[in-house]
């Protein structure tokens, strides 16, 4: 448990720093001179950096076994590269460290995940990996009100990025204290399931499981809206003020904590079947968050962030059950990368049916998770 709260503190510092800095950097992008499309580019190839590379990322994790530098390495690169962009002078550099940042992101992820998984055999995976999102969560709600909040006291954007490194600090030396107190995380995992005989001899395959629930994550993240999405549909119809938009973005943060939660009890109690609640969500999404009456957009940040507490969560812990323990970061960094670009498919889908109209959007959305709910049945009957 200390184990697994220690990293969610860890994660947390690491969201406020790159959550806060998110929060900002399309605007900071265009103090440079960058326009909307060169924006979205660099912010784009970024996330493809962060997804696709977990593919190579997480089968060297599980290669060298060497988690805890990977992590280390990984967190260093977002807590170093975030506070520099304070100080970028032009926008080759800001580019660069924008990309680096995620680049940290892919870097640290599979292997963090596997040391999770190893430490939470006895607690509860679902439990373990909520704890662990809502810790997670609270950083990404405090990160963008803490950045908001220097530059409406007259710092500035980059003054804005500048006080992000005292939290890149504090995460670097929890992890440094927690790599000594814990080096070895798979003991945790070996005291209750003592490796067994040719356990290590690789399989040429993941299971076909996995790939079952892989494809049903990503038809589920293909209706899965972003905030951003959401954002633009906020400020084009003038729904909310523009300053009010961050809040927005902070309650359901709040709420993906939430989602966290109790979605990993369910995962405790009663398996993958707990899962079938999440294409509901996500099909109930656009009816609320593309309303232009201002307190249904409130209740639809909530239910947004609901959905995401349990896809980065629960859906995360399932992976440590559906994989052998020695295939965990090559599992981690395949799903991530399946769940992440489908994501990234998705918003841009949805972006495209927003042009056309609203209700395209609510279709599209509803057919896809019909979809996803049956190629989830496969998956449901087997646990």
């Amino acid at each position: 448990m200390r184990f697994v709260l220690t990293f969610g503190l860890i994660s947390a510092l690491g969201d406020f720093v790159y959550e806060g800095a998110r929060s900002i950097t399309g605007p900071y992008l265009a103090t440079f001179g960058a326009s909307a499309a060169l924006v979205g580019l660099i912010t784009g190839a970024g996330e493809a950096v962060a997804l696709v590379l977990r593919l190579w990322t997480g089968a060297l994790s599980d290669r060298t076994g060497k988690h805890w530098t990977q992590s280390i390495a990984g967190y260093a690169m977002t807590m170093v590269s975030v506070p520099l962009m304070a100080v970028a002078q032009s926008l080759g550099p800001a580019a660069f460290l924008i990309v680096t940042e995620r680049f940290g992101k892919a870097v640290r992820t599979p292997a963090r995940d596997t040391m999770l998984a190893q430490a939470s055999v006895e607690m509860g995976r679902g439990r373990a990996f909520s704890y662990h999102e809502a810790l997670d969560q609270s950083g990404a709600f405090v990160g963008p009100l803490v950045v908001a909040a220097a530059i409406a006291l007259g710092g500035g954007l980059r003054w804005g990025f500048a006080i992000l490194a005292i939290p890149g600090i504090a995460a670097m030396v929890v992890i440094f204290r927690l790599r000594r107190a814990a080096p070895e995380p798979a003991a945790y995992e070996h005291a209750v399931h003592p490796p067994q005989p040719h356990e290590h001899i690789e399989p040429s395959k993941l299971p076909a499981r996995f790939w079952w629930y892989a494809g049903y994550t990503a038809l589920n993240m293909l209706g899965f809206a972003t905030f951003a999405v959401l954002a633009y549909h906020l400020q084009v119809q003038h729904v909310v003020d523009e300053a009010v938009i961050p809040i927005v973005y902070a309650v359901a943060m709040g709420a993906a904590a939430l989602g966290a939660l109790g979605s990993g009890r369910l995962y405790d109690g009663i398996g993958l079947r707990g899962l079938v609640v999440v294409p509901v969500f996500t099909a109930i999404v656009p009816f609320l968050s593309f309303s232009t009456v201002p307190a249904v957009i409130w209740i639809g940040a909530v239910v947004w962030g609901l959905g995401l507490g349990m896809h980065e969560s629960t859906m995360r812990a399932a992976v440590a059950d559906l994989v052998p323990r020695h295939r965990r970061g090559t599992g981690y960094g395949t799903f991530t990368a399946v769940y992440g670009l489908a994501w990234m498919a998705g918003g841009t889908l949805i972006g495209a049916l927003y042009g056309h109209s609203v209700g395209s959007v609510e279709t599209f959305v509803i057919v896809t998770q019909v979809v996803a709910l049956v190629a989830f049945i496969p998956v449901a009957l087997r646990g």
